[in-house]
């Protein structure tokens, strides 16, 4: 009789499969991926028919992901395939969750069990470097394809691995075309253009997945060919395509806690590097003091992004992160730093129905009475859309070159 799928040990198979790879080839490790592939379809192919299994569609699934536990990405591969899927969210081998159009979802996928998870874990991380155990439980790094992995596993993470994989597009956006899809006005994509060839100092404010990193890197996509500029990162995301770009990508620290490469370090290294203009993926910590000094020596039109809910909020964590640098500075003095570099933040948002846009625009104006001063340019409204909100932006008069003429020629009404 022969034996169905669902009475078939998988399990079982792929521990001889593995010992039979070992046999037939001690170097495994040194094969390419297409041959590493190959070898295991083989192997696969002859073991079911040792075990009678039919040839049919049931088989080939079978075969498939067999083959995608074993040398694979086990049942992500499919998802990690799909353009659709923004996030992957595994909270322990049997649950397995996606976003697609802002909104998240339960798959039926789902592993094994842990020791499969772990399997591929091992493999996604293999390419970056890094490694994930109980020695060292949680990991952050970059996939060859862009996309960002976290990695947290027990005994920190009590319900098994938790893994979240934010897969970001192959295209590229401007400006232009994220107005084009809703998320600001055409006129405040003019505007953010100007903003950037007036060398502003701009931060994205925002939560998390609200789309803080695709605007920044269409702020930066901005940027004259003739500057140069360096991006500062966790793990490279940016995509810019610049012909005068240095990516820097800080380090963790090693298993003996040697090695670490921190965002404040890069920073500090760039000042060095000759930029005409700093990308700061993200501020979290103290390297926003190092950003803000840069700002206000001689590296205008820097960008970065950090989290925050209002503009109003973020400048009061801009306040707490320059604190964690550990340098005893009076909060006067660190307000007078902020009010002199900040040029504008742009507030990102994402809604209910998982639409990510712009929800203002608003300039840093200076200092009065040891508070620091802001004035709204632009926002969104849930009934009138986007709007300007009526209040000239002094960073272009200031400015009087090219950018304020250019943006006061197309769009009159915004400077009046």
């Amino acid at each position: 009789m022969t034996p169905s799928r669902s009475e078939f040990d998988e399990s079982a198979m792929h521990g001889r499969l593995i010992r039979r790879l070992d046999l037939r080839r001690h170097d495994v490790s040194r094969l390419g991926d297409a041959e590493l592939r190959d070898l295991a379809a083989r192997g696969i192919s002859e073991l079911l028919d040792e075990q009678g299994i039919a040839r049919d569609a049931g088989r080939a699934l079978l075969e498939k992901r067999l083959l995608q536990d074993v040398v694979g990405r086990g049942v992500l591969e499919d998802l990690l395939e799909e353009e659709a899927v923004t996030e992957i969210m595994i909270n322990g081998p049997a649950d397995i969750f996606i976003e697609k159009a802002g909104r998240i979802s339960r798959t039926e996928h789902c592993f094994a069990d842990d020791e499969s998870l772990s399997r591929v874990i091992e493999r996604l991380l293999q390419p970056t470097g890094r490694r994930v155990d109980e020695a060292s439980p949680m990991v952050d790094a970059r996939l060859p394809d862009g996309s960002r992995i976290n990695v947290i596993v027990p005994p920190l993470a009590v319900n098994g691995a938790a893994v979240t994989i934010r897969r970001f597009g192959r295209r590229r956006f401007t400006l232009q075309q994220l107005a084009a899809q809703g998320a600001m006005s055409e006129e405040m994509a003019l505007f953010l253009e100007s903003a950037v060839l007036s060398h502003c100092n701009i931060v994205v404010s925002g939560g998390t997945g609200s789309g803080k990193t695709t605007l920044l890197n269409a702020l930066a996509s901005v940027v004259p060919p003739g500057e140069r500029i360096v991006t500062i990162e966790d793990s490279a995301e940016l995509q810019l395509d610049h012909p005068n770009r240095v990516v820097l990508q800080a380090r963790p620290a090693n298993l003996e806690g040697q090695g670490l490469i921190t965002i404040r370090d890069l920073v500090r290294n760039a000042l060095r590097m000759r930029p005409d203009r700093i990308v700061v993926g993200e501020c979290r910590g103290g390297e926003a003091l190092d950003m803000l000094q840069a700002m206000n020596t001689g590296h205008a039109g820097s960008l970065t992004t950090a989290h925050a809910n209002s503009p109003r909020d973020l400048l009061s964590r801009l306040e707490v992160m320059v604190l964690m640098a550990g340098m005893d500075l009076p909060v006067q003095a660190i307000r007078e730093q902020v009010a002199s570099a900040v040029t504008l933040v742009v507030q990102q948002v994402r809604d209910g129905g998982g639409h990510r846009r712009i929800s203002q625009i608003t300039e840093v104006t200076g200092m009065e009475g040891g508070r620091i001063q802001m004035q709204d340019l632009y926002r969104f409204h849930p009934e009138r859309g986007f709007e300007s909100c009526g209040n000239p932006p002094q960073f272009l008069e200031r400015a009087g070159g090219p950018a304020s003429l250019r943006f006061s020629a197309r769009n009159p009404a915004a400077l009046s």
